[in-house]
């Protein structure tokens, strides 16, 4: 067992490394001072190692952390992704959100705001490769730092599938916050194992205890406190490591750890001993019903189990990503309190890649990477690398950057790569090692590993990569749909209309559209035919100020070469009656090409499939909408094209018709089509382009939306927000009232913190398919300093506010600008969060009102 923050300890404390510590074996007993570590950090080697001498994609698998940093927003995460590079030695300075200088947060508006806009991969080693003994290697941590702000969701829901364990901050002072829910929800549908760190808790009003009781009852998993903070009367100075049993004490001015060992505190601080016997033997005890070889050990050495079959059982309770069980660690961020101790737990307790499930996949004859490896001939696999896109970069001097996780095998610059959501072959140009904005070449990206690929011209976030044994000039049929299942990309909430003023100005536009939603799939864009405007579409105000930004920063658009209108809900359309059948002919010249297609759609509203539609195809699934596509055969037979393509063209065509409806020419969701395609009929041989069949296909579905139209029989939708408002009781009253009567919306809950609180039922489980509630009666947390006999519950808490958690549905475009509503009914003193709530039909008075609007 190695053990780094817990080095040699006598009676007395003992100076470690300030911000890194070495990592030995038991028997090795060095004692790594903090002039030892500023003596490595002086040095020009240390900063060299990263570039050379240890290179970060050869690290063996087994020594491989890919994690993530999830959190509310402000919750500290950008700052403790700061302290753990400086720490291992990655940087040379520490980075101050408020000063504007980190090192994961470096586009300007990021700065400028002081928020993580997207998200952010660095790589570092730790132990730090110069501390470590002979013959120990550091773990390779990729660490990927995410946004907190809800408009960012779908930025944080695809980094997440590709990490194999995440570390969650909380808020002492705040406790679990609305989008600390939704982030742990997301991590939960991908099983990702989880640590807990308590951050602030040096800030007045901070709570580890309400904290840790937030964790067990609102994300439902059970506290295992590897840490309890260490108070010196009101100050938090350092915490108290349960495991070992001795504390980690920090300098407040420059951060300096120091060891205390069990025998200094059992003198000095009594009262302190005992709270860390009891919390490791409640530790002990929630394992030890989880683990028989540890209830074993229990039963044997009674509170003396020795560290190290402690961790095994922690790490086995965590690695299957159910969160039923949870460790905790506490700290201070800012002041670099606890930061190399939760380096020490992402080492022990999160898995390599090579712990982690069997990769799902979907498309292909196999549902997991094993199974389909085992598909070839033996000792010949089927395919060489299977490789994931997560995300887009438009770098401003190596083009388009696709970031890549590598499941199997190896990606290098001659890999013949497959893209199977478009099928299409690429052949990459240059393979990075990324660090949030620096790169360096490398020459294969190897399994377990991150890193980016330039010059894949068709890649877009959620794409698989495959290569193949050989040389392809096409993907073996049986491989090539084979993907990795990704997250629908979620429908658009508001839009921003921009009107060019010249054609010269509309052709720079769209082309920096086009490069921005590949980078952001979450991002649309559209022309409007009726007024010429360019349509831009996103999730929220936010997530729209920030894609103006950057078209006007990052792809130099002129703000005076366009009219840009105001921010504004987006609303759709839906088909109230099925129409008939209509076939449509394309004929035209596309591209100096003479073609034609034709095809036949109809359109319906979108109900459950019943048994009678057993035999329709599977459906393609769009904002919302379900495409059927029917390529008819003759004597049983197939023609001779591609069908796979002409489906795929005949989808693109409905997607594109659905796009802008008949009624207000915006989007068409909750709608059934039907496409079906005669050869003998409908197809023309080489002159059905793909251009010609998706015509074809948009003409057919906007003739069925029209007649439905003129029937009178297309609805429109208005989105719909769930709002979690947390806010000060006295608050609380006019708030509801304000939602209620002048937003239109209803309030569906009303809770205060002590309401979280589970109270066992007659089954003790959940009904809404989440994890088992916690009993938190019996989740053991250390008292606060300045608790007195009064309960928690009681509000006699230093400069706490009793808060009410306000869950309403609201139409969201009442809730655009809520947040400065609230600022004025608050005084600033609250949370709010929008998360989709869907569409609902408008009907009566405000569906009057929206037609004249």
């Amino acid at each position: 067992m190695l053990c780094r923050t817990a080095l040699r300890v006598s009676g007395t404390s003992v100076s470690a490394a300030a911000p890194g510590v070495a990592r030995r074996a038991p028997s090795i007993g060095v004692v790594c001072s903090a002039q030892r570590l500023q003596r490595a950090r002086s040095s020009p080697r240390w900063a060299r190692s990263y570039a050379t001498d240890h290179a970060h994609h050869e690290a063996r698998i087994e020594n491989i952390r890919n994690i993530g940093i999830i959190a509310h927003v402000d919750a500290g995460k950008t700052t403790t992704t700061e302290r753990m590079l400086y720490c291992s030695g990655r940087t040379r300075h520490l980075g101050n959100v408020d000063h504007g200088n980190t090192t994961t947060d470096f586009l300007p508006m990021e700065r400028e705001r002081g928020i993580t806009i997207q998200s952010a991969a660095v790589t570092f080693q730790w132990p730090p490769p110069q501390l470590c003994p002979p013959g120990h290697q550091p773990t390779t941590i990729n660490l990927i730092d995410t946004p907190g702000h809800q408009d960012f969701r779908y930025e944080v829901d695809r980094c997440l599938p590709i990490l194999d364990g995440a570390v969650c901050i909380l808020d002492a002072v705040k406790g679990v916050e609305t989008h600390t829910e939704r982030v742990w929800e997301s991590a939960h549908l991908s099983r990702i194992p989880r640590l807990l760190f308590v951050n602030k808790l040096d800030r007045d009003g901070a709570s580890f205890r309400r904290s840790v009781l937030d964790a067990a009852a609102r994300l439902r998993t059970w506290p295992l406190l590897c840490q309890i903070p260490w108070w010196h009367g009101d100050d938090f100075v350092g915490v108290i490591d349960v495991i070992h049993q001795h504390g980690l004490r920090f300098s407040s001015s420059n951060g300096t750890m120091s060891v205390v060992s069990k025998q200094s505190i059992e003198r000095d601080v009594p009262a302190l001993a005992a709270e860390m016997e009891t919390a490791r033997l409640r530790l002990i005890e929630a394992l030890s019903e989880q683990d028989d070889q540890l209830m074993d050990e229990f039963l044997e050495h009674e509170q003396d189990v020795p560290a190290a079959s402690i961790k095994r059982a922690i790490r086995g309770l965590v690695s299957d990503g159910a969160a039923r069980f949870t460790p905790v660690f506490a700290g201070a961020s800012l002041r670099n309190v606890g930061v190399q101790p939760l380096l020490d737990a992402v080492v022990d307790y999160l898995p390599s890649p090579a712990d982690r499930p069997p990769l799902g996949l979907v498309g292909g004859s196999a549902a997991t990477l094993p199974a389909l490896l085992g598909t070839g001939r033996k000792g010949h696999p089927p395919i060489v690398t299977l490789g994931h896109v997560f995300k887009v970069v438009d770098d401003p001097h190596r083009g388009m950057l696709s970031w890549v996780r590598v499941y199997h095998g190896a990606v290098t610059r001659s890999s013949h790569l497959w893209n199977s959501n478009v099928h299409v072959f690429e052949k990459p140009q240059q393979l990075l090692h990324v660090s949030a904005k620096d790169h360096h070449e490398i020459q294969h990206l190897s399994t377990g590993h991150i890193g980016a690929v330039s010059g894949l011209k068709s890649a877009r976030t959620g794409d698989t990569l495959l290569s193949f044994p050989g040389h392809h000039s096409s993907a073996p049929e049986a491989f090539r749909d084979v993907r990795i299942n990704t997250l629908e990309t979620p429908p658009a909430v508001a839009f921003i209309a921009i009107d060019p003023y010249t054609r010269t100005a509309r052709d720079k536009l769209e082309d920096a559209l086009r490069r921005l939603t590949r980078e952001d799939p979450s991002i649309r864009w559209s022309a409007d035919e009726k007024t010429d405007q360019l349509i831009l579409s996103g999730m929220g105000l936010l997530h729209l100020e920030i894609a103006r930004d950057r078209l006007l920063t990052h792809y130099k658009i002129d703000p005076d070469s366009a009219l840009w209108g105001d921010i504004q809900v987006e609303y759709s359309e839906c088909v109230l009656a099925p129409s008939g059948p209509h076939h449509a002919v394309f004929e035209r010249t596309i591209r100096d090409k003479a073609g034609k297609a034709a095809c036949t759609a109809s359109v319906e509203p979108y109900e459950p499939l019943g048994p009678a539609d057993a035999k329709l195809p599977a459906p393609v699934e769009r904002d919302g909408n379900a495409i059927h596509v029917t390529i008819q055969a003759h004597d049983g037979r197939l023609p001779s094209f591609d069908a796979d393509l002409i489906r795929q063209q005949l989808v693109n065509g409905a997607i594109a018709a659905l796009a802008r409806g008949p009624r207000r020419s915006t989007p068409v969701r909750g709608c059934r089509v039907h496409i079906t395609m005669d050869p003998a009929t409908d197809f023309f041989g080489a002159s059905s382009t793909g251009g010609h069949i998706t015509n074809a296909a948009i003409m057919a579905v906007r003739a069925a939306l029209a007649e439905v139209h003129a029937a009178g029989s297309v609805g429109l939708l208005e989105p719909f927000a769930r709002v979690l408002i947390g806010c000060p009781e006295e608050a609380g009253p006019a708030i509801q009232h304000d939602i209620a009567a002048a937003r239109g919306g209803h309030i569906l809950e009303v809770r205060k913190p002590e309401d979280d609180e589970f109270v066992p039922g007659d089954d003790g489980t959940a009904a809404d398919g989440r994890p088992e509630p916690v009993d938190v009666s019996g989740v053991y947390t250390p008292p606060d300093p300045y608790e007195s006999v009064t309960s928690l519950r009681d509000g006699n808490r230093r400069g706490i506010v009793r808060m009410l958690r306000i869950v309403a549905q609201a139409p969201l475009r009442e809730m655009l600008k809520y947040d400065t509503q609230l600022r004025s009914m608050t005084g600033g003193r609250h949370t709010l969060q929008l998360d989709p709530g869907g569409f609902e039909l408008v009907t009566g008075p405000r569906e009057k009102a929206l037609e004249r609007w």
